[in-house]
């Protein structure tokens, strides 16, 4: 009797605990969806009367880490302020003050891609040239890094990229399709770019 009253007991406690799971009320709330959980960074803004007279002379760029944005500016005064994502942990964007030391409208990595195989088909995606082997037959081809303002020796830059609302890269600045052209249009090689913790 004692055996069929607490067969009868955890019973009902799993019939419980499913109904609560199926309502997201047993852990908390429910998981949410990869989209939901890309944070939404305020869009590229640009002050139209100082675009008008930014040229690649007198402009400079000023990127912060933790706010996670870009600002074109002339002087004191902010031209554009774009949404960026920066590197992420072990891969921390560098610090300091930089020239751009090449402009390169339709640059490609050589460090990450994809393997991909005669007819240009991906067959192992986001890898290292420097830590992955290729598969047999295939061939490595660098992730592209449109509009690349090229701030170091050892590769960083500026370029379009993914933002997820927080630093994912692997060093480099990432930008919009709009912030990355934009910021492309005025600089020259020389321009000067501070990157730090403003």
């Amino acid at each position: 009797m004692k055996r069929f009253r607490l067969i009868q007991l955890c019973t009902g406690a799993l019939a419980i605990a499913l109904v609560s799971l199926a309502h997201g009320q047993l852990f908390g709330p429910k998981m949410k969806k990869p989209n939901e959980m890309i944070s939404k960074q305020a869009p590229l803004k640009v002050n139209q009367q100082l675009l008008a007279q930014a040229t690649a002379d007198n402009t400079h760029i000023v990127v912060s880490i933790p706010k996670q944005r870009a600002f074109l500016m002339m002087g004191d005064q902010i031209i554009a302020d774009g949404p960026i994502s920066s590197g992420k942990r072990g891969h921390e964007t560098p610090r300091g003050h930089f020239n751009v030391m090449e402009k390169d409208p339709n640059h490609h990595s050589s460090i990450y891609g994809d393997f991909v195989d005669g007819r240009g088909r991906v067959v192992r995606a986001g890898v290292s040239a420097h830590i992955d082997s290729a598969p047999s037959g295939t061939h490595f081809a660098g992730a592209a890094m449109k509009w690349f303002l090229r701030l170091t020796g050892e590769g960083v830059g500026m370029h379009i990229g993914i933002l997820p609302g927080y630093p994912a890269s692997h060093g480099c600045v990432r930008e919009s399709v709009e912030g990355a052209k934009l910021f492309y249009d005025h600089a020259k090689v020389g321009t000067p770019v501070d990157v730090g913790d403003f």
